[in-house]
């Protein structure tokens, strides 16, 4: 009985799977075919999408799994620009090696951050992380020697990739969703292993899960370290795309707009929180001709959102079962 119960269910997950696979392959079929039929400032736009899809499955990481509010995730965005500008411009580095690069020393600064803050919770988090923002903006601003402070980095190369230079808006498309499938097979790998498994025992109960083995602070500052990684990522690309950055590409409003990505789609939710920022990337575009009523309906529109589903476009009414005894079980 018990056998064939378990041959019933392998059936069924081999079912399921297969369905999945055909899914995702229409989906991938459709993303790659979808410049052929796009303008450019329409393949700019899902490029920008793209951009802050990995911005917000990163973010999402901190906030919607590990339950940590972090304001100041556009300064790693802005690290992460600025290192790939630099070692690209300065010493000649090729785009890979400086998008690496550029989210390792991204995640470098990230985990002293979290190792001096991530003691603190809630609000004082978020102030904290909100500092550390506003610092890094006026070091971008004031460090002439260095970023040319309100003038910006300016030609930077686009990429070239195994002696293929990147030039066309198609190119550039490619390249992000590149980077956006492999963000997020990488993202939920991390969630469904037992690393995932820590930071969700961590946002329902961070004593809870500490008093049964966990070493939280230790996860926390992984999972700040793993984000900003990821952000650091996006930043490169980010910079090599428009060739120009300055500081005010990566202020505190910037940080918001991540986090309303995040929250909107629904914390916890990859794929929600890559609905959220194609939301919030093509709405106000799409309201353009409205001209000044737009910003005031978008905003309208996002209250309400807020107060119809708080958790989220595809976040859990119910929210899921949190699994602290498993983590303890593999010995976290």
């Amino acid at each position: 009985m018990i056998k064939m119960i378990k041959t019933i269910n392998g059936t069924i997950k081999n079912k399921i799977s297969k369905k999945y696979i055909v899914i995702y392959s229409l989906i991938i079929s459709g993303l790659l075919l979808l410049p052929l039929f796009l303008t450019p400032f329409t393949i700019r736009m899902l490029i920008m999408a793209g951009i802050y899809m990995v911005l917000a499955m990163s973010l999402n990481l901190i906030t919607g799994i590990t339950g940590q509010l972090s304001l100041g995730h556009a300064a790693f965005y802005g690290i992460g620009a600025y290192t790939s500008a630099l070692l690209s411009i300065r010493l000649g580095f090729g785009f890979l090696i400086t998008a690496l690069l550029g989210g390792i020393f991204t995640a470098i600064i990230a985990s002293i951050l979290g190792a001096a803050t991530l003691k603190l919770q809630g609000a004082y988090l978020a102030i904290v992380t909100l500092g550390f923002s506003e610092i890094v903006r006026i070091i971008l601003l004031n460090w002439m020697s260095l970023t040319r402070g309100p003038m910006g980095i300016t030609g930077i190369p686009r990429p070239k990739i195994l002696n293929y230079q990147i030039n066309s808006s198609s190119d550039y498309y490619y390249l992000i969703l590149i980077i956006v499938v492999v963000t997020y097979i990488s993202m939920n790998r991390i969630i469904d292993s037992r690393l995932g498994r820590a930071f969700r025992a961590i946002k329902e109960d961070d004593l809870a899960a500490q008093s049964m083995g966990i070493n939280v602070l230790r996860y926390k500052i992984m999972a700040f370290t793993i984000s900003a990684f990821y952000a650091g990522i996006a930043g490169s690309f980010y910079a090599h795309y428009v060739t120009y950055i300055d500081p005010q590409s990566f202020t505190f409003g910037e940080s918001i707009q991540i986090l309303s990505m995040v929250v909107l789609g629904g914390l916890g939710s990859m794929q929600g929180v890559m609905l959220g920022a194609s939301i919030l990337v093509f709405a106000p575009e799409l309201m353009r001709s409205l001209a000044q009523y737009r910003m005031i309906i978008y905003g309208g529109i996002l209250s309400i959102m807020m107060i119809v589903r708080p958790e989220g476009i595809l976040g859990s009414r119910k929210g899921k079962k949190r699994e602290v005894d498993t983590v303890v079980t593999e010995g976290a």
